[in-house]
């Protein structure tokens, strides 16, 4: 007997459909069957129905508020750091130097995480950074355990996985177009606002929400730059799982934030369509 197409195409997805529930849609439905429960007297989830942990979630306010204000700062910094390197490797940069200076871009990663922000402890403690300032005059300077020094720790951890897409979106470009508004006498800003920038969108929505997700999760580089005085919504839920040993308020901010990645998910994919229309427009001119 024959297997239809749609039969063969079942059986290639259904492995990996499995694999996504049991990794995936398995954890997410535990963590929200656990947000409604209770606290047990010893620690724990004890099983229940209620929205007390919801109800709960505004005494976690300055985690969500760090976090959603942290996080798009962060990325957008990366992203204003990112785009010039990009652009500059992917269009101007000789093809013979091009290699090397991508794997410079990569060096850092291949460093923990860890370690290079313990290193920027040094950096920005009181024999760092400060220590020089005090040199020219500017004394009782702190960066060390600041929303500052989080934010430097995020844009240096992540600016690879920014620079990297809107690389390969400008690395695709057609120079033909850029010739062509040259011949025709339009001057090079407008032709990276009207060319470059539009065809370059879909790099940078992708590193945006790459980098973004990533930071509305962080907790490491919160956890050693920030002191403990610069709570995300990642050391938040540290602290009630393993700390607090709460897993059903952990479970509802959990949930918090899952929804939060939703709904900017949803976003992400509405301008991608919209900058994949500008794109088409674009390439037709």
């Amino acid at each position: 007997m024959a297997i239809t197409r749609r039969q063969a195409r079942a059986l290639l997805l259904t492995p990996a459909g499995l694999w996504y529930a049991a990794l995936l849609l398995l954890p997410l439905a535990v963590v929200l069957i656990f947000s409604f429960g209770e606290r047990s007297p010893i620690g724990g989830y004890a099983p229940g129905f209620t929205l007390e942990q919801y109800a709960n979630l505004p005494s976690r306010f300055a985690a969500f508020r760090n976090t959603l204000t942290l996080a798009p700062l962060g990325t957008v910094a990366a992203l204003l750091i990112a785009y010039p390197l990009a652009y500059f490797l992917a269009l101007r940069v000789d093809p013979k130097w091009k290699t090397l200076l991508l794997v410079l871009v990569i060096v850092p990663f291949w460093t923990s995480i860890l370690i290079r922000s313990y290193a920027w402890i040094f950096l920005l403690g009181g024999k760092g950074i400060p220590a020089l300032l005090a040199q020219f005059g500017l004394e009782d300077i702190r960066l060390l355990n600041t929303p500052f020094a989080v934010l430097l720790g995020i844009v240096y951890g992540y600016l690879p996985l920014m620079v990297f897409p809107i690389y390969v979106a400008l690395e695709k470009l057609d120079k033909r177009l850029l010739e062509a508004a040259a011949d025709l006498g339009t001057p090079p800003w407008r032709s990276f606002l009207q060319i470059t920038l539009p065809l370059s969108m879909p790099g940078v929505l992708t590193g945006s929400m790459l980098v973004f997700i990533l930071l509305m999760g962080e907790f490491l580089i919160p956890s050693i730059l920030g002191g403990g005085k610069v709570f995300f919504i990642g050391n938040a839920m540290v602290d009630l799982f393993l700390q607090s040993r709460n897993w059903a308020f952990g479970s509802a901010v959990a949930v918090a934030l899952v929804v939060i990645m939703l709904i900017t998910v949803a976003i992400y994919s509405r301008l991608i369509k919209r900058f994949g229309a500008s794109r088409d427009d674009v390439g037709l001119m």
